[in-house]
């Protein structure tokens, strides 16, 4: 059992680095990217690919990186150039990365079990487990991440980006390329995207075509219940670092409520469906909340 919940942390602090990719478009632009299944895989095939090929595995995650970065910038272009609404858009760029994946890996998947990568080399070193390798790992590239998605929005295009997201039209008005903005913030997401996908690829020793399917709705879910937890703690989680660190949070506990369900015996098949409740059920706890709390300002004789 604390074998399963340490490998819970690792995979949620990993896919943590996808769930901010997420969070970018998502919450800060407002547009419901579907890049990312597509975008995920792309960063696991490449990895795969080059750490095949005897490239060190550090510099295949940073290709993995920039591979995803590509991927959002084709969805960019055919949003801001091309007029294609965002969620098409993504549609069409995940279905054509299902083929452009095949022909990255010229299979259906690619095993690393014979090569080295990031965590062996840790765990060589220290002498400790995968599952606390993946911890290490994890923790220091989302705190590197998060660290750098801070600073990064804070500059002056982070601001004009964030304020795309809030109100275009004000933005615009104010001499603001809202197209420039879309195309960045899409590709940063993606590359975000893409080094989740390296780094999960490394973390299980093997890339596959479908290792992106339902990635979005993981990256959804990590943030509903993210702020979820925000709401039960509030005056603690209301900068944007606390937000940004409430979305890694909420990865983690998804897939520590993935692990306990499935020690509890629950069918490996219908995982998607658990993860349909979870997002549903941490949607639904903040409209509950309110409603309660909406009652309790009434007096019995209905003044406040």
């Amino acid at each position: 059992m604390l074998n399963a919940m340490l490998g819970a942390v690792s995979q949620g602090l990993l896919w943590g680095v996808m769930v901010l990719g997420v969070y970018i478009t998502f919450k800060l632009l407002d547009i419901a990217d579907l890049t990312v299944d597509g975008s995920f895989a792309t960063g696991g095939a490449v990895c795969a690919v080059l750490v095949v090929a005897g490239v060190d595995p550090l510099v295949a995650i940073l290709a993995a990186m920039a591979a995803g970065a590509v991927c959002g910038a084709v969805t960019g272009f055919l949003t801001t150039v091309l007029k294609i609404p965002a969620i098409l858009a993504g549609i069409l760029t995940q279905i054509s990365l299902w083929s452009i994946n095949l022909r990255i890996m010229g299979k259906s998947n690619t095993p690393l079990l014979a090569s080295d990568t990031v965590f062996t080399k840790i765990s060589a070193v220290t002498g400790v487990t995968a599952n606390v390798s993946g911890i290490i790992v994890g923790v220091i590239v989302a705190a590197l991440v998060v660290a750098a998605m801070y600073w990064f929005f804070g500059t002056e295009i982070g601001s004009a980006l964030r304020a795309t997201g809030n109100n275009e039209d004000m933005i615009r008005a104010l001499g603001v390329n809202t197209d420039v903005t879309k195309m960045i913030a899409l590709t940063l997401s993606n590359a975000l995207v893409g080094l989740s996908g390296g780094l999960i690829c490394e973390s299980q020793k093997y890339a596959d075509i479908g290792m992106g399917t339902g990635a979005i709705v993981i990256g959804l879910a990590a943030i509903v219940i993210g702020e979820v937890l925000g709401r039960l703690t509030p005056g603690k989680l209301g900068s944007f670092s606390s937000r940004l660190i409430s979305a890694v949070a909420g990865s983690i506990v998804y897939f520590l409520i993935r692990a306990i369900v499935l020690q509890l015996g629950m069918d490996a098949n219908d995982m998607k469906l658990l993860s349909a409740i979870i997002v549903a059920l941490a949607l639904s706890v903040p409209v509950v909340t309110e409603r309660v709390q909406r009652r309790r300002s009434y007096s019995k004789g209905g003044d406040l």
